[in-house]
């Protein structure tokens, strides 16, 4: 089967068009680790993206083509995300039909959130006989539930259709764990076949430690990060209270915290930092580059993952821990469902939501040396055995090559037929 896909490729390379709304590409890492997995292994990809400050309209990168649209963020409330995702769906739309060049797609796929992509698929089924792949990254009924708690019944309902809706026209669904696999099967009446497990493992190759940098520590004993997107269902306030007990309740102010990225929240936690008197023990440069995040993993003694209890994260998977754990960082975090499965001995777990408890996991292990260094050795041996996109890639790539494989075998019935 991936002999037919292959051989098919090297004669006329198969067209895949990827759709993502919430984050830039190729900064949307797992998306990149995708787009290049399918470039190298012989696929023509193409991506449709939001712009940032670090890419242009048109672009070609490693071999994958790259359109972008104008961000258009509203604001944070419901009737602005809806505002965002028609906006989002008509630019997407145009660039897509655009990129199709008159030869159009074999193969799209579309990244959540949000669910809304799905009649674009269908015309493009309609019009090039595409097949269509969900790569299943959020719960959205569950986000809205987890941001909007107590809000309309009627956009909940709404998003639960607008999901299994993506789950009926998907021909293959892809889960970033079992939790989001045992969904797809139960609301999108998918089966066990149709449902494909590929974890947002890091590349451990790419990302393990460097050099350290002191300066980083701001002239104490220790360094505590954080990396990843600073929404409301992140946790980055309860991380900022944590610090808050360490430093003025606990007395700790032989501890620096750094955290690295950006989100809808991000001007809000520089007021919280300043009104807990944080500034001289939080640093939060915004987005930074991988060199810098390289230098700041390798300096740092632990890494937080202070995502709360709620609907959506004890069922997804958090990228940032298992970056912490590729870069041998033990990891605090609140006790999830999900984040067991991927930490498992790597991580300490606190009350879920108890910020003092939290707080004291910090302090905890960093007054454990020897803990830190085995926790540390422990997620990086599970990220290079089990985790890491190398192990994920394969499975990734089966998707692909069943599919091609499938829709050569429909043509070859239709021109034999």
């Amino acid at each position: 089967m991936v002999m037919l896909a292959s051989g098919r490729r090297a004669a006329n390379r198969t067209r895949v068009l990827i759709i993502v709304q919430n984050l830039a590409v190729p900064f949307d890492r797992r998306v990149w680790l995708e787009c290049r997995s399918l470039v190298a292994a012989g696929y023509d990809v193409t991506v449709v993206c939001p712009r940032d400050a670090d890419t242009v309209a048109h672009q070609v990168i490693d071999g994958v083509e790259i359109y972008t649209y104008p961000p258009y963020a509203p604001g944070g409330s419901a009737a602005g995300f809806v505002a965002e995702y028609a906006y989002s769906f008509l630019a997407t739309a145009r660039l897509a039909l655009k990129a199709r060049r008159g030869r159009g797609f074999d193969v799209v796929q579309a990244c959540n959130p949000p669910d809304i992509f799905w009649p674009l698929a269908r015309l493009l089924r309609w019009r090039d006989g595409s097949r269509f792949v969900f790569d299943h990254h959020d719960l959205c009924p569950e986000l809205y539930e987890s941001r909007f708690a107590g809000r309309s019944r009627l956009a909940h309902r709404g998003l639960y259709l607008m999901e299994r809706r993506t789950f009926l026209e998907a021909e293959h669904v892809i889960s970033t764990n079992e939790s989001y696999r045992e969904i797809a099967m139960r609301r999108g009446d998918k089966s066990a076949d149709d449902v494909t497990v590929v974890r947002t493992g890091p590349d451990a190759e790419l990302l393990r430690a460097g050099t350290a940098d002191p300066a980083l520590r701001r002239g104490r004993p220790h360094l505590a990060t954080y990396i990843g997107v600073m929404g409301p269902q992140d946790g980055v306030d309860l991380a900022l209270r944590a610090a808050h007990v360490v430093v003025h309740e606990l007395g700790r102010q032989d501890v620096s915290f750094l955290f690295m990225g950006k989100g809808d929240c991000y001007d809000d936690l520089l007021k919280l930092r300043a009104e807990l008197g944080l500034d001289d023990y939080v640093e939060m440069p915004g987005r930074v580059p991988d060199s810098f995040v390289e230098t700041a993993m390798t300096t740092a003694d632990l890494g937080l993952s202070p995502d709360p209890k709620n609907p959506l994260n004890d069922l997804s998977t958090m990228n940032k821990t298992m970056e912490y754990m590729a870069y041998c960082l033990p990891v605090v975090a609140f006790d999830l469902r999900e984040t067991r499965v991927s930490a498992g001995e790597a991580a300490i777990y606190a009350t879920p939501n108890d910020v003092s408890d939290f707080a004291r996991a910090i302090v905890d292990i960093l007054d454990a040396p020897e803990r830190r260094q085995q926790m540390g050795r422990a997620g990086r041996t599970r990220i290079e055995r089990e985790l890491q996109w190398s192990h994920q890639r394969q499975a990734y790539l089966r998707v692909y090559d069943d599919l091609v494989a499938r829709s050569d075998r429909r043509q070859s019935v239709a021109v034999g037929g």
